[in-house]
């Protein structure tokens, strides 16, 4: 498989984030078939982490396109991105689900290491189909964190490659509202996932959260 080029990276996320459908994503002997994203449009949605200009976390959202921008959320998880904007404009893609296709039981130590590694009184059994379900997974199957923001999935020697795979004919793209999302831009069909397949994660609304009242 040919590798990704930096100018295929590059556009509205909206349309970027189909075409990143059936891509491999690769990293440290093992290969993520991805199968769910989401788009985000910076500037133009309040759903982004962009969305009030840059800060430190977020300046690798900023450009170039190729650069792989992870972050931190609810204080245990890392969500991977690929930037796809020109330098100075923050447009992302979220990747949401993959398939595991290589190096399974290094993918499979990683999720049973971890705090959610046991069920009841034995070690959990993670199935194929949900080791990277869900952008969180995705990162721990993958052993993506915090060292690799900013990664450049595009050049040669990079720790995170992404590499082409078998273009998905648009009647098997599904959209929808993103993941989590509520108030501005909740109604967005900007989550797109091939149709069937098993590692797609599940859909969950958006809550709004609600203001404290002053003590």
């Amino acid at each position: 498989m040919p590798p990704v080029r930096r100018t295929d990276l590059e556009g509205d996320p909206v349309l970027v984030a189909p075409w990143l459908l059936n891509k491999v994503l690769v990293r440290g002997g093992r290969a993520g078939r991805i199968v769910e994203v989401e788009a985000y449009r910076g500037a133009e949605d309040a759903a982004s982490h962009a969305y009030r200009g840059p800060t430190p976390r977020n300046a690798v959202m900023f450009g170039p396109p190729g650069h792989l921008y992870v972050y931190f959320t609810y204080g245990m998880h890392w969500c991977a991105n690929l930037v796809c904007a020109r330098a100075g404009v923050a447009r992302a893609v979220l990747l949401r689900g993959g398939e595991v296709v290589a190096g399974h039981e290094l993918a499979r130590q990683r999720r049973c290491g971890g705090e959610d590694s046991r069920r009841g009184d034995g070690p959990r059994v993670v199935r194929d189909r949900d080791l990277a379900r869900g952008p969180a997974r995705l990162t721990v199957a993958m052993g993506i964190n915090a060292r690799h923001n900013g990664a450049d999935v595009t050049r040669p020697g990079s720790l995170v490659r992404v590499y082409a795979g078998t273009p998905v004919p648009d009647s098997l793209v599904r959209a929808g509202p993103r993941v989590g999302v509520s108030g501005a831009g909740a109604a967005a069909p900007w989550r797109l996932r091939i149709d069937g397949e098993p590692s797609v994660s599940a859909f969950r609304p958006g809550v709004p959260r609600r203001r404290q009242s002053p003590a």
